[in-house]
């Protein structure tokens, strides 16, 4: 369950970033977490190339179709650019079945290599644990240095103000491609990871089903806070598997969760975790 935390917690991010920073709602993350999968498990089991130029592959490939598609479709905002997102989304997972020369279709790709550091192959959950969670954690903290940059002020400025940003001389249009494309290529990263990792891919783990699942962890965790992707990603990952225990009911205690997350927590689990820690301190 860890282990698939910080994997969904490396794709979140990126819908997170794009919601909370430049206010633009994405459900195309599916695509691009399936395009870094499809990219390493190609070129590991039909080509035989190592694993980092899979990762490669799967980045570069990610990052040429966000730009390309983002650049028309992100000068729309609001409900036509979520609905344009969306279809994004149901495009590739038509693809990804259909492309079966590619993919596999729905027999999906198998017997994709663990990955090997030095020598020393990630075979056990344990083991790609120890490594995972260090390069989420290297993800957030770049992300968290973005925000302190200049962009990030920008972006900020381009979700509250618009017109003020434009005003101060922020190409707007521009911001939300690079950010839209940066969101892909980690979109990317952790599909790439997720492919080693489960070894197998199909086009299940990629339906809009999955693009749904990380806005969910964008919004429950809280978009305008890091550490909230990391808590969102928890609550998406290990409290279904804990509801199971309650038979047939539990998809019903899940969206019965989802609700009451939002009713009482409505800036997300780490809007309530920086009140708590702002209380705090000035107790």
């Amino acid at each position: 369950m860890l282990v698939f935390t910080a994997l969904y917690s490396i794709a979140g991010l990126g819908v997170a970033f794009l919601l909370g920073q430049c206010g633009i709602v994405s459900l195309a993350q599916s695509v691009f977490f399936g395009i870094g999968a499809y990219s390493s498990a190609y070129c590991t089991t039909h080509w035989g190339w190592i694993a980092p130029t899979g990762f490669v592959v799967g980045i570069v490939a990610s990052a040429v179709i966000a730009f390309a598609v983002g650049w028309p479709i992100l000068r729309l905002s609001g409900y036509f650019l979520a609905l344009a997102t969306l279809a994004l989304a149901m495009i590739g997972q038509v693809l990804f079945l259909e492309w079966d020369w590619l993919t596999g279709g729905t027999l999906g790709i198998g017997g994709i290599p663990k990955l090997s550091l030095f020598g020393f192959e990630l075979r056990t959950p344990q083991r790609f644990y120890y490594f995972v969670w260090p390069v989420a954690a290297l993800v957030l903290w770049l992300y968290a240095n973005l925000l302190g940059a200049r962009n990030g002020f920008a972006m900020r400025a381009m979700r509250d103000a618009p017109a003020a940003a434009a005003v101060l001389g922020v190409d707007t249009h521009v911001l939300k491609v690079k950010m839209f494309v940066a969101s892909a290529m980690l979109g990317s990263l952790g599909g790439s990871l997720f492919a080693h990792y489960v070894s197998f891919v199909s086009v299940d783990s990629f339906t809009v089903d999955r693009a749904i699942h990380f806005l969910l962890i964008a919004v429950l965790g809280g978009a305008k806070t890091i550490v909230g992707t990391v808590l969102g990603s928890a609550f998406v990952t290990v409290m279904p598997h804990w509801l199971t225990g309650f038979g047939d009911f539990h998809p019903l205690l899940f969206a019965a969760c989802l609700i009451a997350a939002v009713m009482f927590l409505p800036d997300g689990f780490g809007g309530a975790l920086q009140r708590a820690l702002r209380r705090q301190g000035q107790a």
